[in-house]
């Protein structure tokens, strides 16, 4: 017997929605905000403005996609945190509309808990290429970066978390230094592809066991740039991709660092990769080289599910479905992390 799960996501700028018939998809909808870009970072009031007009549509889009009928849903799975409280509210009230609406259950997820099980997502029957557990999955987005041990779908263990800012806000962060537009990430990658990784050093910070630190990077790149301007005020635009290609390699190589030690001490070889950072190309390379050097299997997600998307989302909820791991009209959303 097939049971059929609408996921919604509306964590931060993007309003998803996606039909799943057990695991395989049927449907994945995203509405992009460009409202964002003349502001250089989310404006979370705009943010939730603008999911109230698209969620409506959204869901409509993905379930007519979908082929199936709004009665045929057996559950609605919905990001409640973390994320922006505004977008979570309009996910979250919908959700709850909509599963009291059709006398259904309701199914809260964690977003990063989505992002990692967004491995385990059927485009049909036949796909099996996912990770065996035990495993470990390097997150990182533009809010964090952790290393999580995954003992199962739904028993996951954070045995290594950025102590400040995450790698996606370096990212973001330094580009906005250089004068490059939001998002920034995805802008200094392209850049990078043109540049000499080495032309530049930057500081690595020396923090114990598997955690993260990107603050004093970003320090780093900001007096670096001061100083060499006092001499050319030319030399950004003279040296944008040698820059961005040195702060990737810098990046990609702190958050390796610390994988490949987790993975050494843990004696696990099975590597996956997630997040909206994961589409950066440096990273996908540097995982994708462990598989020679250190004799991993890895796992990268396919484009569509790196970013924020409801099918993630749905996944999720499938495997709590099982479980009857349901909530009531009660629950809330929250913005910061509980994993």
């Amino acid at each position: 017997m097939s049971t059929i799960i609408l996921g919604i996501e509306s964590s931060c700028d993007d309003t998803s929605a996606s039909v799943f018939r057990n695991d395989v998809i049927l449907s994945n909808v995203v509405a992009n905000q460009k409202v964002h870009e003349e502001y250089g970072g989310v404006v979370p009031e705009l943010a939730s403005r603008a999911h109230q007009q698209n969620i409506i549509p959204v869901v409509e889009k993905a379930i007519k996609d979908a082929g199936v009928d709004k009665n045929d849903i057996d559950a609605v799975a919905f990001t409640r945190g973390p994320g922006l409280m505004g977008s979570l509210l309009v996910g979250t009230s919908f959700a709850k509309g909509f599963a009291m609406a059709n006398n259904i259950p309701l199914i809260e997820i964690n977003h990063l808990h989505a992002h990692i099980l967004a491995h385990f997502i059927k485009e049909d029957e036949d796909y099996n290429h996912h990770p065996e557990f035990p495993f470990l999955c390097l997150l990182v987005s533009g809010g964090n970066s952790q290393i999580v041990l995954v003992k199962d779908y739904l028993e996951m263990e954070v045995i290594g978390q950025t102590i400040d800012d995450a790698a996606g806000e370096a990212f973001d962060k330094c580009a906005k230094i250089l004068g490059l537009p939001y998002p920034g990430g995805p802008l200094i990658d392209k850049l990078a592809k043109e540049g000499n990784p080495d032309a530049f050093v930057f500081n690595k910070p020396r923090i114990a066991e598997y955690d993260y630190s990107f603050s004093g990077l970003k320090t780093s790149v900001l007096y670096f740039l001061r100083d060499q301007l006092k001499q050319n005020p030319n030399f950004i635009e003279e040296n944008k991709e040698d820059i961005c290609a040195s702060l990737q390699k810098t990046i990609i190589s702190i958050l390796m660092d610390k994988l490949v030690k987790a993975s050494k001490d843990t004696g696990i070889k099975h590597i996956a990769l997630a997040g909206g950072v994961s589409a950066n190309s440096g990273l996908r390379e540097s995982i994708l080289a462990g598989e020679k050097k250190y004799k991993w299997k890895t796992f990268i997600p396919k484009f569509a599910y790196t970013t924020d998307n409801a099918a993630m989302v749905a996944i999720n909820g499938f495997y709590k479905y099982i479980k009857q791991e349901f909530v009531g009209q009660e629950v809330a959303p929250y913005s910061r992390v509980q994993f």
